[in-house]
């Protein structure tokens, strides 16, 4: 009888040791972020095949731009589905359709999308010019610059009641261009950063003459959410250039090119934002501290954050090349140190190219309630907050 009860007390035992197994394998400790595991941040990129359908664009001798555009926008996405994590790729046509202009950035904006890339192949009245050039949103005086927002903003007059849809634009006129003028550029500097990784990649991985980065009034960027660039890939007026832009080999390279110039400008982001979980979330909330606080509860400020270290630095003007206004932040078991407090992000922008010289590697974080966002949420609910 006793032997009895002996066995079954350890047969018990042996049950209970199972059940706490089952619960430690399924128990949600390696992923969940409660748990301090870090969450990677999903992106989403959203690929703009210009012209199309009704649209060709602009005609070489061989071939349309259209069909250019397309193949490009195509590989460029693969790439960067392929070889970059938590990335989501839409695109603005997968096909030989019509997309009105207007709707191009509407479809970034509803996707809440991380980066919007319009992919365009230049033409002009000379068989010599060649070379790659990628542009950003912005006014510009240059006459030159102005032709060639000018040329791809006429693809509206293929539309039905454009005067209507567009506001009276009228992209053959140069007063209407200075509505750009006052468009908001908060995405200014982080879309100029993308242009130039992608002018870089272009030069120094598919030896094509460099262009440089420009600015000018484009509809397709006026209207984004995100940073966003307008890529003239070559000149399909250029015999040269044409054929490289029709080959696999030359629609590879510069779909290549593009990608590594994303997954490096995310890259940085990732590196330069604190988007991540703490080990420990109750030790973080702890030991995460701002020396200088922002007064008003919710309210988000923007700094430039000039250095990191993994030791604390007394704060003190001979320490930061002889700046006063330093704040510490305590996060990740790392001390960083930003300059500036400013409520309007274009301040900070304006303060970080001010202390340029000195810390050339500096760049605009935004704080809330003592916690670091990532810049473009940040900006989101600013753009909210204003319109409230």
């Amino acid at each position: 009888m006793s032997t009895g009860i002996k066995n079954g007390k350890h047969h018990t035992f042996n049950i209970y040791i199972v059940i706490l197994f089952f619960l430690f394998i399924t128990s949600p400790t390696s992923s969940s972020p409660a748990n301090g595991i870090k969450e990677e941040k999903h992106r989403v990129i959203v690929i703009d095949a210009g012209h199309g359908g009704k649209d060709p664009g602009a005609l070489g001798s061989i071939s349309r731009e259209s069909d250019i555009n397309l193949a490009i926008a195509l590989k460029t996405g693969e790439y960067i589905q392929q070889n970059i994590k938590n990335v989501t790729v839409i695109y603005t046509r997968k096909d030989d359709s019509t997309v009105e202009l207007r709707d191009r950035p509407k479809i970034a904006n509803k996707a809440n999308a991380d980066l919007f890339i319009s992919i365009h192949t230049n033409s002009i009245n000379s068989k010599k010019v060649m070379g790659a050039e990628t542009w950003i949103m912005g006014y510009s005086k240059d006459q030159q610059n102005l032709e060639v927002a000018m040329k791809e903003n006429e693809v509206i007059y293929l539309e039905k009641d454009y005067s209507t849809k567009y506001g009276g634009f009228d992209p053959k006129s140069s007063e209407s261009f200075i509505m750009f003028s006052t468009t908001q550029k908060v995405f200014q500097e982080e879309s100029t950063d993308l242009a130039s990784k992608i002018q870089t990649e272009f030069r120094e991985r598919v030896n094509r003459s460099d262009r440089d980065v420009k600015q000018a009034g484009f509809w397709v960027l006026y209207n984004t959410k995100m940073p966003s660039v307008l890529v003239e890939t070559g000149f399909i007026t250029n015999p040269a250039e044409e054929k490289y832009l029709n080959s696999k080999e030359g629609q590879d390279y510069l779909a290549s090119a593009i990608f590594r110039a994303c997954r490096d400008y995310l890259n940085e982001i990732e590196s330069k934002s604190s988007i991540s979980w703490e080990k420990n979330q109750d030790t973080a909330q702890k030991n995460d501290t701002i020396t200088r606080v922002n007064s008003q509860t919710g309210e988000i400020l923007f700094m430039v954050q000039v250095t990191t270290s993994v030791s604390k630095t007394e704060i003190k003007p001979e320490n930061f090349k002889g700046l006063s206004d330093i704040t510490e932040i305590f996060t990740q078991n790392r001390y960083k140190y930003a300059a500036g407090n400013f409520p309007d992000y274009s301040e900070a922008v304006n303060y970080r190219k001010k202390i340029d010289t000195i810390y050339p590697d500096a760049f605009v974080i935004a704080v809330k309630d003592n916690k670091i966002l990532p810049l473009h949420q940040a900006l989101e609910q600013k753009r909210k907050t204003q319109k409230n």
